[in-house]
């Protein structure tokens, strides 16, 4: 772990409970005196409603509040860590402290390892992003999908979730439980947990995340090179960039010691008698990792990016790092952003573990954040804002919303139904077609306050924070309402937006309109113009 005195004496002052002022940003010769003070004082919501404070809290304090025993974390910059270092215990109620080396299960961010490991093997013409993945398979092929037109799937459709297959994500195996194989997965079949993945719409025409499509390419890589997936990635990824501790192998052997134990949402440890899970969704759900070692593989695709590393070629980096239409997603990571806010990054979430990544691929800096408590999914969400504003970057600013009055009689008329036009192009709605997918939404008005969901689903609302008078933020679904208000006075319309995608639900029966007296303008029934 490099920065070993700077860990030690971040570690005393988490200890202390230090609090202060908001962090700095990180000096531009590598300085790391700010990461300091962004976890031992700078961990902060990421929404604060009108009025309230903004806290300073401790990484300490909020380890605490979530009851999560340990947290590891490694900070890049110009793609090289810079600082990596381990918080709290590998199991509650022990001394065993947790390091930069320390192995956690890392979720859904084992999707990007993965897609490394494609992509080498598209380097070395093995695999064609455009083949049909099908003529490349010995052990399983995706069945035929009568109705389905154009049922080709490519590796570049499975790695940029647009391959049209089920599957969304998979369940947790305890120890004792027997695992499946990869085809029993593939088809749904006892012990697999879950449905057979199956083409459910034509390829490449919707954003789906499909954790069962990574598991296809699970089976394209074995099949390619007549290993397992463990094997694979570590003569394609993980000795190339020198992780000799991270691995798919799972259920994770004891033998390779300093693993995070899982902890339930009390903190209390669970997964017993072994401490942990199992993945054997490998490439969906799989790896496990450090936080020295996953730095390393964000700033080797960060290097390689920027032309300067040898893990991937440039080329092939770049290809990595662009959306893939109709979502958002390239051939593996998430991304976001444009010039120097730029970024790739994923997130990762098993029963008991939380983590994350994020690099940015102007300058280099980045990010890793691993957990090993089931309530440690908000808590990743402030530390991500610590880190993030030590680098400066302004990637995402804390959101304040604005206080409305409750009787104003111009957002009274918001409430009712709304319904999606499915008009509006794919390419537009993008990730929204798969996260939020919903056909018609409800927005209710109760005491001053709207709240949105879908039609028929209460327990599926999200209160609406004010950010601007038309502009609401559904904390629940992480994305931003915007009514339409017409000429006329009249609310007509809503999108729903993220950052890359935006959908259209127009209203149903809208307030009828009237020509005035005059026969000239039209005017809404019961109200002024």
């Amino acid at each position: 772990m490099k920065n070993r005195k700077l860990a030690r004496v971040l570690s005393a002052l988490m200890l202390t409970g230090a609090m202060g002022m908001a962090a700095a940003q990180v000096p531009a010769d590598g300085g790391t005196a700010s990461l300091e003070a962004a976890l031992a004082q700078g961990l902060r919501p990421s929404v604060l409603k009108a009025g309230e404070p903004l806290p300073r809290w401790s990484l300490q304090a909020r380890m605490a509040h979530y009851k999560v025993p340990g947290v590891a974390v490694a900070v890049l910059r110009n793609g090289e860590v810079i600082y990596a270092a381990g918080f709290g215990v590998r199991e509650a109620g022990t001394t065993d402290a947790v390091d930069a080396d320390t192995l956690f299960s890392v979720g859904s961010v084992s999707k990007v390892v993965a897609a490394a490991t494609s992509l080498q093997l598209v380097a070395q013409g093995r695999i064609d992003l455009d083949r049909d993945v099908n003529t490349y398979m010995t052990s399983w092929r995706i069945p035929a999908a009568p109705g389905i037109r154009n049922p080709t799937v490519t590796m570049r459709m499975l790695l940029s979730h647009t391959s049209g297959l089920t599957v969304h994500g998979f369940e947790d195996y305890l120890p004792g439980e027997k695992l499946p194989t990869l085809v029993q997965t593939l088809d749904g079949k006892p012990p697999a947990k879950n449905d057979p993945i199956r083409l459910e719409r034509e390829p490449g025409t919707e954003s789906d995340y499909s954790g069962g499509g990574v598991m296809v390419e699970q089976q394209v890589i074995e099949d390619v090179t007549g290993t397992s997936l463990v094997e694979a990635a570590r003569a394609q990824v993980f000795d190339r960039i020198g992780m000799r501790r991270s691995t798919f192998e799972n259920p994770l052997p004891a033998r390779r010691g300093n693993v995070a134990k899982a902890h339930d949402k009390e903190g209390r440890l669970t997964a017993l008698p072994r401490g942990w899970q199992a993945f054997p969704e490998q490439a969906a759900s799989g790896l496990w990792t450090s936080a020295n070692e996953l730095g390393a593989f964000v700033g080797a695709l960060i290097k390689s990016y920027q032309g300067r590393g040898d893990f991937l070629s440039r080329d092939m980096a770049i290809r990595m790092m662009t959306e893939v239409s109709p979502g958002a997603r390239g051939l593996g990571p998430e991304l976001s952003g444009a010039g120097t806010t730029r970024r790739f990054f994923h997130n990762g979430d098993n029963d008991s573990y939380h983590a994350g990544f994020e690099g940015y691929l102007d300058s280099g800096d980045g990010f890793v954040i691993l957990t090993n408590g089931k309530n440690s999914k908000g808590l990743r969400g402030e530390i991500r804002n610590a880190l993030s504003d030590a680098l400066g970057h302004g990637v995402k600013p804390l959101i304040r919303t604005v206080a409305l009055d409750p009787g104003a009689s111009d957002p009274a008329d918001y409430a009712g139904t709304y319904r999606l036009d499915a008009g509006v192009p794919m390419d537009l709605r993008g990730e929204l077609a798969d996260r939020f997918e919903f056909d018609a939404l409800e927005v209710k008005r109760t005491d001053g306050y709207f709240t949105v969901g879908p039609v028929g689903e209460p327990d599926e609302s999200s209160p609406l924070l004010p950010l601007t008078p038309v502009r609401f933020l559904a904390s629940r679904y992480d994305v931003e309402l915007r009514f339409h208000r017409d000429a006329h006075g009249i609310v007509r319309a809503l999108s729903v937006e993220t950052p890359t995608a935006r959908a259209y639900y127009r209203r149903q029966a809208t307030p009828p309109v009237s020509l005035d007296a005059g026969g000239a303008d039209p005017v809404r029934k019961g109200g002024g113009r």
